[in-house]
């Protein structure tokens, strides 16, 4: 059990809140030979006076071996920026992150997994940890957000090991490498939320899991075309639905965010900043945020 919190800390470490936000974006293979180019969100952020300031681009956090997601016009952005910016960076040694998820993912004392959702989605639960081959006891003591991250993974594909993001950290060996929140500050969100919230989470992930309609296919098609409106009404389905979860999981985010970039953009280094793309997106994303602090926000073809 501890080498499985172990791998699941390393995943967190890609940016779990993101992979969440999107759920299934990780469930694609490489592109079809006749798919048009990639074409990921990618912004160029200017001044009122149309100075360049820095530039932001929509990540996802775990792909499968092969997924040809660069294109050159972020190609010149990585070799023009001066830092990079993320949601967290990488962790000290291989045994910080297991610890940091261990001290606030697991309580003693816990209800049965199966108590935690509504009667009626019990078979659900049943079905879903029979497709991962686990077994209900393998959350005992999982607290129910942790438990549906554990859960929404069972049918993920991907390997975190090609996420964007930790693309982009190997990328800019040798340049500044900031990170918004760090792995304890993003999974704090998590543990913070109430119980009534992390259990929506939790009947939200079953739900979908067997979903009649489910098609992970449209939200990667979306992000590999940066599908601005297909991602922003992502953002508003599942258990991002509910007010609370949402508010803890993105738009209160995206304002703490908004905040902390402000000032760095005021800064002389142009910053790279590559978060999960439904952060970038709708009325309360952070290109609406910026242009509301006075930025020039222009979408990179």
């Amino acid at each position: 059990m501890r080498a499985a919190f172990g791998a699941m800390a390393r995943r967190l470490a890609a940016g779990v809140i993101a992979s969440l936000l999107l759920i299934g974006l990780a469930a694609c293979g490489n592109r079809p030979a006749d798919a048009p180019p990639p074409n990921p969100l990618l912004y160029e952020i200017a001044s009122a006076d149309g100075a360049v300031e820095g530039w932001m681009l929509g990540t996802i956090h775990a792909l499968p071996d092969g997924t040809d997601w660069r294109t050159p016009a972020i190609g010149r952005v990585i070799d023009t920026a001066d830092l990079l910016v993320v949601e967290v960076g990488e962790v000290k040694g291989r045994d910080e992150g297991p610890s940091i998820y261990r001290s606030l993912a697991q309580s003693p004392g816990l209800p049965p997994l199966a108590q935690r959702l509504p009667a009626d989605l019990r078979p659900q639960l049943a079905s879903l940890l029979e497709r991962g081959g686990l077994d209900e006891s393998a959350f005992a003591a999982e607290e129910s957000w942790a438990a549906a991250i554990g859960l929404a993974r069972i049918e993920a594909a991907g390997d975190s090991a090609n996420g964007v993001d930790r693309a982009l950290i190997t990328d800019f060996a040798g340049r500044p490498v900031r990170q918004l929140e760090g792995l304890r500050g993003q999974l704090s969100i998590f543990d913070r939320l109430p119980e009534t919230a992390q259990r929506e989470m939790l009947a939200a992930v079953v739900r979908e899991s067997t979903s009649a309609g489910r098609d992970p296919e449209r939200l990667v098609r979306a992000w590999l075309a940066g599908d601005a409106a297909t991602i922003e009404q992502s953002t508003r389905e599942g258990f991002l639905a509910d007010p609370t979860v949402r508010e803890a999981l993105l738009t209160g985010r995206n304002r703490r965010w908004t905040a902390a970039l402000v000032p760095l953009l005021a800064e002389a280094p142009r910053p790279l900043i590559a978060v999960g793309a439904a952060h970038l997106v709708g009325p309360g994303g952070l290109a609406a945020l910026l242009e509301a602090q006075g930025y020039r926000i222009r979408r990179i073809p």
